[in-house]
């Protein structure tokens, strides 16, 4: 991905082998899914040691790493040239209830529980941060180990040696209720106790032996947005963090729940005249002062906070031109961008509509630098599609850590990987299953066009059309809308339903 004429002849990685690894929550065959166990959100932190995910019951999920813990992290085993064999393995960690059922009396509306987003914000003194959305609130949570205290020992002693001395020994009254458990002796006021006290009497020892994992909720950013949240995304600077609906990007700090700024507003004074909406939005992952938001017409806008408080106005644009004679009825709505997401080094945003991924570089605002075909088979079958509203499904996407490949899901359960170096032929057919590549079938993808690099545009992974990529009919059921891919290892963790699986190379 990067930038320079010398990489067209570097040697170009081959092609990932996938593998399945773990699946947690696994239906049997023919197991009814409930609603509320549907997986709406997953994401990793940014070390890969933990990973959340939100269901349509307002429930978070988290999983943490196992494979590293008794050998120390992989910097240091990389530091010792130790063999990193295993691939990554997670554990249930625990979960809690985020959000619940809500009802608007104002605009008699029911506000479900689902969980939209999921964005984790830097750890401190062994605890995780996170954010988690709904469509109406974000919630800010720190999940932390608590030791259970226990009373190892009591005040008691076997020999009930005073107990025995108060029945055999008159007492003697105190001030303020008190009562004396020594013999009374008149002749003397002195309250001491006799020398070396009391044999019997101890103090209680408090123990932690246990600890549990204690998930409280610490902000609540509630009333900002008029609309339903599509997007939440945390600032570099750790202090503030995004928060978009369908016409505002929100502008909040961490510690401030009750006062955001408005940043973005695209709402007309008549919504009569209203001819896009707001579909995903993320800051830059190094300049605190930049943030992209796609919209439903295909563009992605670049803003820069420092140019002014309401950034009405973007500095640059990014929009494929329409080809000539190409427009139809269907055309804007499979335009609508769903998902955006920076690479890790900032330079290139990887976007997602209905039919395919694009990749574009923030220096070229003409068009994209890639295009890949997700699922071209399905063009032909649009007006069912819109007919079943399949058409207006929302997919997420994930680019790999060193850049080099990106993802996206499909119908069927299954997946794609492409990679994205100049000239690469990968185009990855995986299913979300424990044979993942069961539906593969071995096609021999064109090359990609060799041009120079401000004018490449590479189309890849288009099919036959009608079938998918195994001959068979599209299962419009089983979407798997969301997944993402660890931060430093070629992981992806995926969603099939209620089941969250995993796989790595």
């Amino acid at each position: 991905m990067k930038g320079n004429g010398a990489e067209d002849s570097s040697p170009k990685p081959p092609p990932l082998e996938w593998k399945f690894s773990q699946v947690f929550g696994e239906r049997a065959e023919g197991e009814e899914v409930q609603e509320v166990d549907i997986i709406s959100a997953i994401e990793f932190d940014k070390s890969g040691d933990h990973l959340a995910t939100g269901d349509r019951g307002g429930r978070v999920v988290l999983f943490e790493r196992t494979d590293i813990r008794d050998h120390g992290s992989r910097k240091d085993l990389e530091k010792e040239d130790y063999p990193i064999t295993r691939h990554p393995e997670f554990r249930y960690k625990t979960e809690f209830q985020s959000h619940e059922p809500e009802f608007d009396y104002l605009k008699s509306l029911e506000i479900e529980e689902k969980i939209n987003k999921i964005k984790w914000c830097q750890t401190a003194n062994g605890a995780v941060f996170l954010l988690s959305t709904n469509d109406k609130t974000i919630k800010y949570w720190k999940v932390h180990e608590k030791k259970v205290k226990k009373i190892s020992e009591m005040n008691m002693d076997a020999s009930d040696s005073i107990a025995s001395s108060s029945m055999t020994s008159p007492q003697r009254n105190l001030p303020n209720g008190g009562c004396s458990e020594g013999p009374y002796n008149r002749s003397s006021n002195d309250l001491s106790l006799p020398p070396g006290g009391f044999p019997s009497l101890r103090l209680p020892v408090v123990t932690s032996q246990e600890t549990s994992l204690i998930a409280r909720c610490r902000r609540i950013y509630a009333h900002a947005h008029d609309y339903h949240i599509n997007s939440i995304s945390n600032n570099s600077d750790g202090e503030t963090f995004i928060s978009a609906d369908d016409l505002r990007i929100n502008l909040w700090n961490l510690e401030i729940s009750n006062q955001s700024f408005n940043i973005v507003d695209v709402k007309p004074a008549n919504m009569e005249d209203l001819t896009e909406v707001i579909t995903s939005a993320e800051f830059h992952p190094t300049h605190c002062n930049m943030l992209a938001y796609s919209s439903s017409k295909g563009s992605i806008r670049l803003l820069d906070l420092r140019q002014s408080a309401l950034c009405d106005k973007h500095f640059k644009m990014f929009e494929e031109r329409e080809a000539p004679g190409s427009r139809s009825f269907f055309t804007e709505i499979i335009a609508s961008i769903s998902d955006i997401r920076f690479a890790k080094d900032g330079r290139h945003i990887l976007s997602r509509d209905y039919m395919t991924l694009k990749l574009w570089d923030i220096n070229m605002e003409s068009g994209p630098v890639a295009t890949f075909q997700v699922h071209e088979h399905l063009r032909p079958m649009l007006c069912d599609l819109y007919e079943n509203d399949s058409i207006f499904d929302k997919f997420d996407c994930c680019l790999s850590g060193d850049g080099l490949r990106v993802a996206t899901g499909s119908y069927s359960n299954i997946f794609r990987v492409f990679g994205c170096t100049p000239g690469s032929n990968e185009a990855t057919t995986l299913e979300a299953s424990k044979n993942p590549t069961r539906r593969q079938v071995q096609t021999t993808p064109k090359p990609a066009r060799s041009l120079s690099t401000l004018a490449r545009v590479v189309k890849r992974g288009a099919e036959s059309p009608g079938i998918d990529a195994n001959g068979n009919s599209c299962d419009f059921t089983t979407k798997l809308l969301h997944l993402a891919w660890h931060p430093t290892e070629n992981s992806i963790a995926c969603a099939a339903m209620n089941s969250l699986y995993m796989y790595y190379s």
